[in-house]
C-alpha cells in the first residue's frame, strides 16, 4: 500500500531535515568541535530517525499489517508477521 500524500510529505521533510543536521555534524567533526557537544547533536538525529521509523510504522500498521490481517490467506498473515517480527530484531542488533 502506498502512503498518503501528507504523511509522505511530512517524512520528507523531516528526513530533509536530518540530512541538513548530518551536514552539521560533519562540519562540527571537520572543525574538531568538542566531542560531547557532537554527541549531543548525534542524538538528536537519532531521535529524529526514531520518530521517522515510528511514521513509517504507524503506516505500515495501518495500511498493509491490517490489510493482511484480515485476510483469509494464512501464508500472507505469517508473512507479515515475520517481517515486523525480523525488523524488530535487527533494531535491536544495532
Amino acid at each position: 500500500m502506498r502512503m498518503d500524500d501528507a504523511r509522505k510529505k511530512d517524512i520528507l521533510q523531516r528526513l530533509k531535515s536530518i540530512e541538513g543536521h548530518l551536514r552539521g555534524i560533519q562540519r562540527m567533526v571537520e572543525e574538531d568541535r568538542y566531542c560531547i557537544d557532537i554527541l549531543k547533536q548525534t542524538k538528536a538525529v537519532h531521535r529524529a530517525l526514531a520518530r521517522v521509523d515510528s511514521l513509517i510504522l504507524e503506516n505500515h500498521l495501518q495500511t498493509c499489517v491490517t490489510k493482511a490481517m484480515r485476510s483469509r490467506d494464512d501464508e500472507e498473515r505469517d508473512r507479515v508477521v515475520a517481517e515486523l517480527l525480523g525488523v524488530y530484531e535487527l533494531s535491536n542488533r544495532v
